[in-house]
């Protein structure tokens, strides 16, 4: 009896090391040493490790980022997935003829084959609507997340045909998270007029509309110093930082845009 309570103590005691590594690896991911030091600094504002708990993102999962730019999450991403789990980059589309996605997608891939010992399982897929609008298989990903993409989307009039490609990509009871520069309240949106900024209501109507439910959403990437009246918009502030003027240091003292953090799920 008391080899078989000994060999018990030892496997729960084996169980909860493992339970313990798996539990602080994105934490050791957050301060590894892919990360520039401008990259770590965003985190007081982008509140990372918070974020991808709110949308309950395992080692494990088959996950999508949709427009990932120059990788700033997947940089996190990539290296927590890469021995467990699966990471589909929904990039521009390699024959695009946008100058701005070439230079991104270009640099994108730069990092992804300088770094085969962090990146080398990501897959990078295309999304570029409305002609290329499959991220990943169909009902294949545990999470799709999208950083502050529904804007342009909206901007070009492809955001319901982008949310579709987000629902089909997801199995049934999979997670949409998305991020988004957040739109003043009860006041009527003009996707010119907002210039970088979305309504909680349109995001939420949009997920709605390609067949997600709403679960639930948090205040962490918050900033209600940001006032969202700004000559160049929500470029006006960091990182972008458009305007070179006095106020320079103004918008530096107000920090990055107030966000929304929504998730979403698509029905079993």
């Amino acid at each position: 009896m008391k080899k078989i309570l000994g060999a018990l103590l030892l496997l729960t005691s084996t169980c909860t090391s493992i339970a313990d590594a798996s539990a602080t690896s994105l934490a050791q991911v957050l301060t590894g040493e892919q990360r520039s030091a401008d990259h770590k600094a965003r985190d007081l504002y982008r509140h990372p490790e918070q974020t991808l708990a709110f949308f309950d993102v395992q080692d494990t999962m088959t996950v999508v980022e949709v427009w990932p730019g120059e990788g700033w999450y997947t940089e996190l991403l990539a290296p927590y997935l890469k021995d467990k789990g699966k990471l589909y980059a929904a990039h521009y589309f390699s024959k695009t003829d946008e100058p701005y996605f070439k230079k991104s997608l270009d640099k994108f891939v730069k990092k992804i084959h300088e770094h085969p010992e962090l990146y080398g399982n990501v897959e990078i897929t295309a999304l570029e609507p409305p002609k290329i609008l499959q991220i990943a298989p169909d009902n294949s990903a545990d999470r799709v997340l999208s950083f502050r993409n529904t804007h342009n989307w909206m901007s070009i009039d492809q955001a319901a045909a982008v949310y579709v490609a987000m629902y089909k990509a997801l199995k049934p009871g999979g997670i949409l998270g998305v991020v988004e520069h957040r739109y003043n309240l009860f006041k009527p949106q003009n996707k010119i007029t907002a210039a970088g900024y979305v309504s909680e209501d349109d995001v939420i109507a949009l997920a709605r509309n390609a067949g997600f439910e709403f679960l639930e959403k948090s205040e962490i990437n918050a900033n209600h110093k940001d006032k969202k009246n700004y000559p160049k918009g929500v470029w006006t502030l960091p990182p972008t930082g458009a305007l070179n003027d006095p106020d320079h240091a103004l918008y530096e003292a107000i920090g990055e845009s107030d966000r929304m953090t929504i998730k979403f799920i698509k029905p079993k």
